[in-house]
């Protein structure tokens, strides 16, 4: 590559003449900004959408993983099965709102079988949470639409304190069996 140096330019400044194979343009690299901005602004946008939508996948992992310790810790705290199961489900929703979470669909499981065992035998409640995370909103090709998150905890119960053995309070024959530990 040659360059010849003409004539001072008004400001001061000399221009440079580039040859290239046979062809000569003035100024050497310009608009080549212009164009890598052109071709890399679509990558980089990409880019960006890719890890706002790993965010909240992240995000919302980690909330559907609190709801479920949330479940499950609130059912252990019943006495039976029926209000455990009530209780956990309104605190899977509480936790999952109170992050900022909106499912398209939420399932809460809350297995309550360790209430049939006798007092003095370890027994445990779990709770399983599904949440239907929407990631329409970020228009990337090749993105689903929306990704579905699970998360389960266990949670011991009291392997002393009494339960309830499936009679409610409207049964009218309430007394307490120290016994089995349960009321009847």
């Amino acid at each position: 590559m040659r360059r010849r140096h003409l004539s001072a330019h008004p400001a001061g400044l000399q221009r440079t003449w580039h040859f290239w194979a046979g062809r000569a343009w003035l100024g050497g690299d310009r608009g080549t900004a212009a164009l890598e901005t052109a071709v890399i602004a679509p990558a980089l946008i990409a880019l960006l959408g890719l890890m706002i939508a790993f965010g909240r996948v992240v995000d919302a992992d980690g909330a559907v993983d609190g709801a479920a310790h949330a479940a499950a810790r609130a059912a252990s705290l019943q006495r039976d099965a029926a209000t455990a199961q009530s209780q956990a489900r309104a605190a899977a929703q509480a936790s999952l709102s109170g992050d900022g979470i909106t499912c398209q669909n939420t399932d809460v499981t809350v297995d309550t079988s360790g209430f049939s065992f006798d007092v003095g035998q370890t027994a445990t409640v779990t709770a399983t949470i599904s949440c239907t995370a929407d990631l329409s909103d970020i228009a990337l090709p090749g993105l689903p639409g929306a990704k579905t998150l699970t998360a389960t905890f266990t949670s011991s119960l009291d392997t002393y304190r009494g339960r309830a053995l499936g009679l409610t309070a409207s049964d009218g024959s309430r007394s307490a069996d120290r016994s089995t530990g349960g009321v009847q």
